[in-house]
C-alpha cells in the first residue's frame, strides 16, 4: 500500500525533529572546540541549520499542496531530503575525526 501525503509528511516531520536534536548534540560538542576549528565547526552548524529550515519550508508547503501533484511533490521532497541527509553525513563525519585527532594530539 502507497504511503499517503499525511503519513509522508508526519514521518519527515519525525526526522527533522531527530537531526534537530543530533545538531543541538553536534553543536555543544564544537563548542568545545578551540580557536579556529570552533569557528569552523560553528560555520557548519550555522550552514546545517539554515539548510535544515529550507527544508522545513517545503514540507510545510507540501503539507498545504493539493493533492492532484503529491507524487511529484513526494518525489521532490525525498531528493531534497537525501541531500540534506548526505550533507549531514559528511559534516557529522568530518567533525567527528576532527575531534577524534585533536583528542589524540592531546594525550
Amino acid at each position: 500500500m502507497a504511503e499517503n501525503k499525511d503519513e509522508y509528511i508526519y514521518r519527515l516531520k519525525a526526522r527533522i525533529d531527530e537531526l534537530n536534536k543530533d545538531l543541538d548534540r553536534l553543536t555543544d560538542d564544537a563548542a568545545q572546540a578551540e580557536g579556529e576549528l570552533r569557528d569552523e565547526y560553528k560555520q557548519q552548524m550555522h550552514e546545517l541549520r539554515k539548510k535544515l529550515k529550507e527544508f522545513e519550508g517545503k514540507v510545510a508547503a507540501a503539507q498545504g499542496a493539493d493533492d492532484s501533484g503529491w507524487e511529484d511533490l513526494k518525489q521532490g521532497l525525498g531528493k531534497s531530503w537525501e541531500t540534506w541527509k548526505k550533507s549531514f553525513s559528511r559534516a557529522r563525519e568530518e567533525f567527528e575525526r576532527a575531534y577524534r585527532e585533536g583528542r589524540s594530539k592531546d594525550k
